[in-house]
């Protein structure tokens, strides 16, 4: 679906909003039209735990509803929708600055104005990546591929399979029923539950617009040894290459050991089990090498389109030095690295930072440098030494968590930072704290009340999509 943005100007700060596509493995519940009465949901919850309780089109149009929400509207009706949603977030933001004694800046009321979004240039089969989980379908086979609906409170939880969302490619519904396929025939059970036992976790499945596809298996070890381990990778191996799942023509086969919901490869190495270690992408003239989990943006011809954004935002000139955070595999840094004088990117993962700098060095990019740690330990280090005498413009691009308080104080407190872009997949949620932290609030605790430290926002605004 389509990916807004919505960007604010404070005296000397840039702040950029981009709401993305709501990620696969984080779903939202049930369809809101469901009957009512808790002598309803109790019968409810019981024949979907028992399965079959709704056909098939109902499933698939739930799962629809929970993922891809505004489907049901033509795409124009779409867009207005998440113009509506951006207000919002700014009326939410005006409100806690009028709180403390700001002004409105802008004659609609806003504290900046809102652009119209701008359309994806994608609308289906947009994703470059999935995540699918494994848990009991619709007809309570717990070795189901699919997405959720409902919530592990409500103990109504069923994977419901993707072939008909729109968002999802080709490759990626067909490189998921291979999997379902080959779980379904393992002597082994699918985890659903830790403590319960059973091994086979979620798939996560990368393409490219090179016809690249990576596929990524998560497997809990439970109490299996070595032998055991390496004849269940062996088995895999074999299906997605002499077997039924041949025909997806995997790129790269990956297999994670995990014992956590998520686990990064410092935790617990990604192990290549056939095929190249990376895959390829192209975004604006430049090719960019991806690692397992490496964070690159979901949609690539969207992302063309938020970094040319970026680029006309930042108002970088050729004597500008540009700090990236949370650069990932460098994609915003290396877009604009011909345009400003030297990039700085920071990333957590350090597998990103690789990728990141085999990227500037394939594209002959030679004025960027790469640092591997947590923006709040690097950021405060780099910036407090700061000496350079070239404008700095900072672009931030931090997961749903938004940024540490410490990196927005060091940003804050750096002089020579002239505009700040901030790119947030869900304003209004955390990154909101770091918008009033920005502007001059600091809000030590969910419930504590903002106080004021000074920086009043006189903002421009614009929204993409």
């Amino acid at each position: 679906m389509a990916l807004p943005h919505a960007s604010m100007l404070t005296r000397r700060c840039l702040r950029l909003l981009t709401p993305q596509p709501v990620l696969l493995s984080s779903l939202p519940g049930w369809d809101c039209r469901q009957p009512t009465g808790e002598r309803a949901a109790k019968r409810r919850r019981k024949k979907d735990r028992e399965g079959c309780s709704l056909p098939a089109s109902s499933w698939e149009e739930r799962l629809a509803d929970a993922v891809t929400p505004l489907w049901r509207l033509p795409y124009q009706e779409q867009l207005q929708v998440k113009y509506e949603s951006l207000r919002e977030v700014l009326q939410t933001l005006t409100s806690h600055l009028l709180e403390l004694g700001g002004a409105v800046q802008d004659p609609s009321g806003l504290c900046c104005p809102l652009q119209p979004v701008v359309p994806s240039p994608t609308i289906n089969g947009y994703r470059n990546k999935s995540t699918f989980s494994v848990n009991r379908g619709p007809d309570g086979n717990p070795k189901t591929v699919g997405l959720y609906v409902g919530t592990g409170r409500a103990r109504n939880i069923v994977c419901v399979r993707t072939d008909h969302m729109k968002n999802t490619p080709l490759q990626h519904k067909q490189v998921a029923q291979c999997y379902e396929q080959f779980i379904r025939r393992s002597l082994l059970g699918s985890c659903i539950l830790f403590h319960e036992g059973g091994h086979w976790r979620e798939l996560v499945v990368r393409t490219s617009q090179h016809g690249h596809t990576m596929a990524i298996v998560t497997f809990h070890p439970q109490q299996l040894d070595q032998e055991a381990l390496a004849a269940q990778k062996a088995l895999l191996r074999e299906f997605f290459t002499c077997g039924p799942g041949a025909e997806c023509a995997l790129t790269s086969l990956y297999f994670q050991e995990s014992t956590m919901t998520r686990c990064s490869h410092e935790h617990s190495p990604f192990q290549l089990l056939h095929g190249e270690p990376h895959i390829f992408e192209d975004v604006l003239d430049l090719r960019f090498r991806i690692s397992p989990d490496a964070f690159f943006q979901v949609n690539t011809s969207g992302a063309e389109v938020l970094y040319r954004v970026v680029r006309e935002l930042s108002q970088a000139a050729g004597d500008t030095v540009l700090l990236d955070v949370c650069c990932g595999t460098g994609t915003i840094g290396l877009s604009l690295a011909r345009h400003v004088s030297k990039v700085i990117g920071v990333e957590i993962v350090q597998k990103a930072i690789e990728d990141a700098r085999w990227n500037a060095a394939f594209n002959g990019i030679s004025n960027c440098e790469f640092h591997s740690g947590k923006a709040e330990a690097v950021i405060p280090a780099l910036l407090s030494s700061w000496e350079d005498a070239r404008p700095l413009v900072a672009v931030v691009n931090p997961s749903r968590a938004g940024i540490h308080h410490r990196v927005v104080k060091a940003i804050r407190s750096c002089r020579a930072i002239r505009r700040l872009l901030y790119i947030s997949c869900k304003p209004e949620g955390e990154a909101m704290r770091n918008f009033l932290d920005t502007a001059g609030c600091r809000i030590p605790h969910p419930h504590a009340p903002c106080r004021k430290v000074g920086l009043q926002p006189t903002s421009k605004a614009s929204s993409w999509d």
